[in-house]
């Protein structure tokens, strides 16, 4: 099997279809498939066999495409890299992965190549019309080269909130799979037009944006960078029906202040993931889009779908629903034992999405994979019906002075708060309590409330030990390449609550 083969599936019957949009830009299925197989070609040419990773550090362009099938139809693995990582960072990607080629675009072409300096590693700077003239000297090669099911296609590296990036290897089957079953979950078709705001080097974007356009013959729009406004106008102007984001990119378009000009009525399905979707950012997007918005659930580990809520049946507020076709999710204890509905535990994962291991990692690998389940990390909620509830990660749980504090509750009811835009519950280190609740908030355009109001409106809706003592604004919270609030970057002010309140409260 090869996962390219849902291009030339999609190639063969619908050569002239638009497949990439970018602004005035447009790719068809026909060029798309011979654009990426001039690219195999290219590989061969230089040495690329199957086997060997290549790295990308492309934006949202269509040239993204056309490397990405190029290196997965020569038998090749693609190692997605951030085009915002620096020399440092291009460097550890390159060399773990052990890669042979690098495809950069050229607006990055420095770290690209101070990175590459003293690897084996051949750069090629991708740029608009240079690009094209580069691979039309090249013979195209269109027969796929044929992998086995558990061979690896894309090497994606985790975004490493601790110690080093590992790598998760992904396969033909865990992908070509977990494509299959999203095309299926959303119904997408050729008549789709699905907003490309998502980073492709991204599991979301690259899963659910990129490969399930391709393989349902719909046309993807890209976006290099999200910006509401143009998100917005690009969904009006080429009449998109599916938006995939981040649940800050829905928060963003929601509280844009001209939202009300744009025509976003053929939007039939949008789907989030990546972080937990606060309520109140679903309920006002709905009633505000006029449209269905799903939360999925899952990680780069898992393909990354795992579960989500269904278009068919009832959704639940707070709830990603349930495991998709062929994946199965369990809630454990600390023994890896079930536990009763309602009752907090880890999630575990297995299915044909889960990854193959961790690149060069066999310790890691054997830590997140017992008895054929993969442990997330993530502390979740099964409810009587079967419908999966993320309450937070394992590694964020705060534990003030003994008691278990989950950020993810107190962020639902400070979001609640109608001057909240954005928020991000953390936990600081206290010397008598182990640690406190700190909570960095970002406003609306032109809303105003004071630390003390909005320390009184959580306290008068959660357990003393819950609320946050110590509240931080700013004008925007750091977020990470696919717009999720990165908490590890967020800096507070070095202050605290007098222990006398944290004393007599606790």
């Amino acid at each position: 099997m090869n996962l390219a083969a849902n291009l030339t599936a999609s190639a063969e019957v619908l050569r002239e279809k638009t497949a990439l949009k970018l602004d005035d830009v447009e790719m068809s299925y026909g060029a798309l498939d011979v654009a990426s197989a001039r690219l195999a070609a290219l590989l061969r040419e230089r040495g690329v066999g199957p086997g060997d990773r290549v790295g990308v550090m492309l934006p949202n362009v269509p040239e993204f495409a056309v490397v990405y099938y190029g290196v997965v139809r020569a038998g090749a693995v693609v190692v997605p890299m951030n085009v915002l990582l620096k020399e440092r960072e291009v460097a550890f990607y390159l060399s773990d992965s052990g890669a042979r080629m690098l495809f950069a675009w050229h607006g990055f072409a420095e770290a690209a190549e101070a990175g590459a300096r003293g690897l084996p590693v051949e750069c090629v700077f991708v740029m608009p019309g240079e690009f094209a003239r580069l691979l039309s000297g090249a013979r195209p090669e269109f027969a796929l080269v044929e992998r086995a099911a558990d061979d690896t296609a894309v090497i994606l590296y985790t975004s490493g909130t601790t110690g080093t990036p590992k790598g998760a290897e992904l396969t033909h089957s865990n992908l070509s799979s977990n494509v299959a079953a999203v095309v299926r979950l959303h119904s997408f078709g050729e008549n789709d037009v699905l907003l490309g705001a998502l980073p492709l080097f991204h599991s979301f974007g690259q899963t659910c944006s990129m490969n399930a356009a391709v393989a349902s013959g719909a046309t993807l729009s890209l976006i290099p960078r999200f910006d509401a406004g143009r998100a917005l106008d690009t969904i009006e102007r080429d009449r998109a029906t599916v938006f995939q984001g981040v649940p800050t990119m829905y928060s963003a378009m929601l509280h844009h202040p001209r939202r009300d000009a744009f025509d976003v009525s053929t939007l039939r399905v949008c789907v989030s993931g990546g972080a937990s979707l606060p309520a109140e950012v679903l309920r006002g997007f709905e009633e505000e889009f006029g449209c269905t918005l799903l939360e999925g659930y899952g990680l780069s580990e898992t393909s990354p779908v795992a579960s989500s809520n269904r278009p068919d049946r009832e959704r639940r507020p707070g709830s990603v629903g349930m495991p998709i076709e062929g994946v199965s999710m369990r809630i454990v204890d600390e023994d890896g034992a079930d536990v009763p509905a309602g009752s907090r535990g880890e999630i575990v994962i297995r299915g044909p999405n889960v990854m193959k291991g961790y690149w060069r990692r066999p310790d890691a690998t054997a830590e997140v994979m017992r008895d054929g389940w993969f442990r997330t990390g993530d502390v979740g909620v099964m409810d009587d019906d079967g419908y999966f509830f993320i309450v937070d990660r394992l590694k964020e749980l705060i534990i003030r002075g003994g008691y278990n504090v989950y950020p993810r509750e107190i962020e639902e009811v400070l979001y609640e708060h109608p001057a909240v835009r954005e928020v991000a519950v953390v936990g600081v280190p206290d010397p008598e309590l182990g640690e406190e609740v700190a909570a960095a908030v970002a406003l609306k355009d032109g809303a105003a409330v004071d630390e003390e109001s909005l320390r009184e409106f959580v306290k008068a809706r959660v357990a003393a030990y819950k609320y946050p003592r110590r509240i931080s604004f700013f004008d925007e919270l750091p977020k990470g390449p696919s717009g999720k609030i990165v908490k590890r970057e967020i800096s507070l002010p070095a202050t605290a609550a007098s222990r006398g309140e944290v004393g007599q409260e606790a």
